[in-house]
């Protein structure tokens, strides 16, 4: 049970239906017109720097973060707090490293910004399926675990109320993408990031509150019902005391959090390099004070909660959020209108975090697959797609992206899907981290290179996740009954990082013919990558 009362759940049940419908109603009201790409895209551009901030801090907070957060915060104790951290400085990377190159390269999806250094359909196709295996994993571990999410919510523990939670999320979620563009999912990403801190800091303070705003008996209350004793606020309790898991899982989290392709795709919706500034100023800000009020509400549900009672309700502590929650509101004037705030707050999280996912992989494959990576193949003298042609390419694409995801996640409802969730990390870590930093910045950097990073990143990811204890080994894994674990760490990112760098290096040093074109190429391209020059289209 999740401690709800029936107008609490009652009011969540009003009040899922009522944002849904409205966050409908505004991506049809603010969607593209029926020829203009660039707006379905960009949103042409049409953000303030504080709305594009919100709407970069929600792509930022998808709904696994929020919730793995605060129920690893709640479990562990320290480490949930090294992965906040970790959390905040991934943003702070790309807004210090790559935020600015990435607006000033230009384009729509990352395929465009790698061509400004390796022009050709290689790379292009290349970088559409890096984003689809960093993206649609962490779609299915969101559908996945809404049917779960709303059972929990709304008291309905039957395996058809999931699935058809699930289907029906997929759908509008769909919906959203295609119809919306880039503007509408904004508007809903800058909702869902006011009703989560409005959310997060109303719980936060019902904590503190309680424990009469002394953190130091907030903290040793929650090492006493941990289970763990002092190890609780000592590093390694999640990673069973190995120091190099914990090294890996946290440089995979700050190096691919921040180049995940929906979150850089949104570096090209800002007007200009000084407004692109001023947007990661104020996301930064936002995720940094979500994260902190996360680590209060994690600690706090391990104290009021307890280990036994987040665990028995899942064992990755995924629901904690909800439980304290309800456990703070309950009983309260105002309780079941805060519990309904919180529990909208984690819908309309799943809603517009998925909606992201789903047109960055739809732009990526009808704009660097079909209209620049296929189209004109076998006929190089064949024109363009022209705009209304690409935006319902980028629709359909939408929609079969979002089918994909739906029918995945409905068949993986009964699985643990944190396996899926550190894939999408390990594949932004290992394969697209490399690929932007060195397109950024090296000068002999070639084509060869950019293709050996990506596909050996994505690859020696997609071997090594089979071996860790996540897929087998435990019972939290995705095969608990099998063990077929034979790599010792929860992520790959200690030895796949390193492999994406190295691919990319010696793609580049071996073949000593490609190095003058390449040095050339990034001469001309210098000035607006780093010095902010007015970008021109991308070469197709």
């Amino acid at each position: 049970m999740n401690g709800f009362d029936n107008s609490a759940q009652s009011m969540s049940l009003v009040a899922f239906l009522a944002v849904g419908t409205v966050a409908l109603l505004l991506c049809v009201m603010t969607g593209p017109d029926r020829d203009d790409v660039d707006e379905f895209y960009t949103g042409s551009r049409s953000l303030s720097p504080l709305q594009s901030g919100l709407a970069l801090a929600g792509d930022y907070l998808s709904a696994a973060t929020v919730l793995g957060t605060t129920g690893i915060i709640a479990l562990t104790g320290y480490d949930g707090m090294i992965l906040a951290l970790s959390i905040t400085l991934s943003l702070v990377l790309l807004m210090f490293l790559l935020a600015e190159p990435l607006r000033n390269a230009g384009g729509f999806t990352m395929g465009d910004v790698l061509i400004r250094r390796a022009p050709g359909r290689a790379v292009r196709i290349t970088a559409c399926a890096a984003t689809l295996a960093a993206l649609i994993p962490m779609m299915v571990v969101q559908l996945a675990s809404s049917g779960d999410l709303l059972a929990f919510i709304l008291g309905f523990d039957t395996s058809g109320f999931r699935t058809g939670a699930i289907i029906g999320l997929g759908t509008l979620m769909i919906g959203y993408a295609a119809i919306g563009g880039m503007k509408g999912t904004s508007l809903i990403q800058i909702v869902k990031t006011v009703v989560l801190f409005v959310a997060a800091f109303t719980i936060a303070v019902m904590i503190m509150n309680r424990f009469d705003w002394n953190t130091d008996s907030l903290i040793s209350a929650a090492r006493q019902s941990s289970g763990a004793g002092a190890d609780y606020l000592r590093s390694g309790l999640q990673f069973e005391g190995s120091g190099l898991d914990m090294v890996s899982s946290e440089l995979t989290v700050v190096l691919g959090a921040a180049c995940l392709p929906h979150v850089t795709m949104r570096m090209s919706s800002a007007r200009s390099t000084q407004a692109v500034r001023r947007s990661m100023s104020w996301a930064v800000s936002v995720v940094a004070a979500i994260c902190l009020l996360l680590v209060v509400i994690g600690f706090g549900a391990g104290a009021l909660v307890g280990h036994e009672g987040i665990t028995a309700a899942g064992a990755s502590g995924n629901s904690a959020i909800l439980q304290i929650s309800g456990e703070v509101a309950n009983g309260t004037q105002l309780g079941a209108l805060i519990i309904t705030t919180m529990t909208t707050a984690i819908f309309l999280t799943l809603l517009a975090s998925v909606a992201g996912m789903i047109l960055s992989c739809a732009n990526s494959l009808a704009h660097d697959l079909f209209a620049h990576g296929l189209h004109g193949v076998r006929d190089p003298g064949r024109k363009p797609l022209a705009g209304l042609s690409e935006m319902r390419t980028a629709q359909a694409s939408a929609i079969v992206i979002g089918l994909l995801a739906t029918i995945l996640a409905v068949v993986a409802r009964h699985w643990n899907v944190q396996a899926l969730a550190t894939l999408s990390f390990c594949v932004g870590a290992s394969a697209l981290a490399p690929a932007l930093l060195y397109s950024m910045f090296w000068r002999r950097f070639t084509r060869t290179g950019l293709l050996c990073t990506l596909i050996v990143g994505t690859l020696t990811t997609l071997v090594l996740i089979t071996g860790t204890n996540l897929v087998s080994g435990s019972p939290s894994s995705v095969f608990p009954d099998h063990d077929f674990n034979w790599f010792p760490y929860t992520t790959t990112g200690l030895v796949s990082i390193p492999a994406g760098f190295l691919a990319g290096w010696l793609g580049t040093v071996l073949p000593r013919h490609t190095a003058p074109a390449a040095r050339r190429l990034y001469q001309s391209e210098e000035p607006r990558i780093l010095a902010g020059v007015q970008p021109t289209p991308p070469q197709r």
